[in-house]
């Protein structure tokens, strides 16, 4: 083994040990890259090249799709609009067993749908369906489980931020590609979820809703349909090319605003907070990248890539036992990893691995966010988990035997989504996006 590849290990060492000493994450992963740094250069070429890398990985132009996408989430989660998709999602599943957990699930997926955030949709559906489902008698267990299990299929089905962190870490992959591919496997976690919560429902005797009359109804629907058209309006113009993801972003900020003061929600005075919380919260995912640029710098550098490659490859060259491996791997990872860093760490390491097999950017880039999505609703770092569980009002180890169930159905859409490809592929080959 090389002299670099030494000081890229003790790289990735330090971030663990640092990690489990409970060190924030951007420091654990700064501390560590600048040690390396200076084992493998002078101090005064270390901060140069430190410098500019830092830089280069925060300018990037799809970056900007991130403040835009998080300042529409808080938009919508404060506008009014997921009370509107709480009735849409009504009359979908209002007629299925446990219904007003069925409404739940699929009132999540749609909030993600526009606004890309496990936690907002856990926080804004949680909020409204939470009460709703305690005046019904449903146990308080039960529907924070069921919130909590589906608010991350927002973080699958597009617009999704982790998905372009993603993209900008693998390189030359197409954000479209990346969006089109979350459908199915998010779609899949829903359906998953609802199939869990209609046999627990069942169990514990609980009624389905009253049935909607038409007029009733068709006015929800007729309330829904302006926050649907988001989803047309700024996944459409992607697809169309009549935009970028980018100013896609942007457009739905100025769709949602106008949307919620529309509704009378959003008033301008307001405006300056909402922009505060989208800084604080882009400022944490921004900084990361830009910190983690030098560490994947230092890999590239020191051959750490390659060596984790072919020491995967000396264990085994099947295939289909390397991909259990990695998930196994990324499963442990992200119950203390949160999504974004993961990504920025590993995708360099990994990615190149599941290229030799013939695995497409876009098809990795799937399943290792659905592997660290899981790990978002999982103790002892799931920040989707820890959402819920406070929207609830209930402490995290009252809940993990009632996740348990949704665990195991999300694992076998994790393997459909590694082992066959269609399930991520084919939407973007049908559209020729890849």
């Amino acid at each position: 083994m090389s002299e670099a590849a030494v000081c890229g290990l003790i790289m990735l060492v330090l971030v663990v040990v640092l990690l489990l000493a409970g060190a924030p994450v951007c420091i654990s992963i700064g501390a560590a890259s600048a040690v390396a740094m200076l084992m493998i250069t002078t101090p005064e070429k270390a901060l140069l090249v430190s410098a500019q890398k830092i830089f280069a990985g925060m300018n990037v132009f799809s970056l900007l799709a991130i403040p835009f996408f998080i300042l529409a989430g808080v938009l919508m989660n404060n506008g009014g609009i997921a009370k509107k998709l709480v009735d849409c999602a009504s009359l979908i599943a209002g007629r299925l067993p446990g219904s007003l957990a069925q409404t739940n699930i699929v009132a999540n997926m749609l909030f993600g749908a526009v606004s890309g955030s496990g936690c907002a949709a856990a926080a804004a559906i949680g909020g409204i369906m939470g009460p709703i489902e305690e005046e019904e008698g449903y146990d308080k267990d039960y529907y924070a489980a069921v919130n909590i299990a589906s608010a991350p299929t927002g973080m699958m089905i597009p617009p999704s931020n982790t998905l372009i962190v993603y993209a900008t870490v693998a390189g030359t992959v197409s954000i479209s590609a990346l969006f089109m591919a979350g459908y199915l496997p998010g779609i899949m976690w829903g359906l998953g979820n609802m199939v869990i919560a209609g046999v627990m429902a069942k169990k514990m005797g609980y009624k389905r809703s009253e049935k909607v009359g038409f007029k009733r109804g068709f006015h929800m629907l007729i309330d829904a349909i302006p926050c649907l058209l988001m989803i047309v309006v700024v996944i459409g113009g992607i697809l169309g090319g009549a935009f970028t993801a980018t100013e896609g972003s942007a457009i739905a900020v100025a769709y949602a605003l106008v949307l919620g003061m529309i509704y009378k929600n959003i008033k301008l005075k307001d405006i300056p907070k909402y922009l505060l919380e989208t800084a604080n919260m882009t400022s944490i995912i921004i900084i990361m990248i830009g910190i983690s640029s030098i560490m994947s710098y230092v890999m590239a550098y020191t051959g750490v890539p390659v060596l984790i490659a072919n020491a995967l490859l000396g264990i085994t060259s099947n295939k289909i036992i390397i991909l259990l491996i990695m998930n196994i791997f990324l499963l442990i990872l992200g119950t203390f990893m949160d999504p974004t860093p993961a990504i920025l760490i590993f995708t360099p390491i990994f990615l190149p691995i599941c290229q030799q097999f013939g695995m497409d950017a876009v098809h990795f880039g799937l399943m290792i966010t659905f592997n660290l999505c899981i790990g978002a609703i999982t103790p002892p770092v799931g920040t989707v988990m820890f959402t819920g569980c406070r929207v609830a009002d209930i402490p995290i180890e009252q809940i993990i035997k009632k996740l348990l169930p949704f665990f195991a159905v999300t694992a076998v859409v994790l393997l459909m989504v590694t082992y066959v490809e269609p399930v991520t592929m084919m939407i973007p080959r049908l559209l020729k996006l890849v």
